[in-house]
């Protein structure tokens, strides 16, 4: 079951922040590791030479948020519990670091645990990519985890 339905209020949530984090690049273009990436940070299947329009690109990263949703989901033991604005960063999280690293992490232990605060505060520790701390994910999850503490 899904909680980020096209068309409604968490998913024009999650959708606006992980764009705002991503940014729109409708050229493929090398991350700062040296990943082919396109439009809101795809990386699947892209070759650099792609193109995409901005449409596109939108429907592609509501497409993508619902397989990584599906797999954020299979890691959490009450997914349904848990408030909105913590599920939108955990899902953030999941569409930047991958399931695999979500299901792993100490945000999903934390959470299952019943600790959402802990699990917000969780996010911190995953600013590196290949080793290699990066300020904008150093930002992206200091703004993970404040959305994920508002309302608690």
């Amino acid at each position: 079951m899904s909680r980020v339905k096209k068309g409604g209020a968490l998913a024009a949530a999650v959708v606006a922040l992980v764009s705002g984090f991503e940014g729109l690049r409708t050229y493929a273009y090398r991350d700062p590791v040296g990943i082919p990436t396109i439009c809101f940070g795809e990386t699947r299947g892209v070759k650099m030479g792609d193109h995409k329009t901005p449409a596109e690109c939108k429907d592609m990263l509501i497409s993508r948020l619902g397989e990584f949703e599906t797999g954020m989901r299979k890691c959490l033991a009450s997914p349904d519990t848990i408030p909105d604005n913590a599920y939108a960063a955990f899902l953030s999280f999941t569409y930047n670091a991958g399931p695999g690293n979500f299901c792993k992490s100490s945000v999903a232990s934390r959470a299952n645990a019943g600790n959402i605060r802990g699990a917000c505060d969780a996010l911190l520790m995953w600013d590196k990519s290949r080793g290699i701390r990066l300020p904008g994910l150093t930002k992206r999850r200091q703004d993970e985890r404040a959305l994920c503490l508002r309302g608690l």
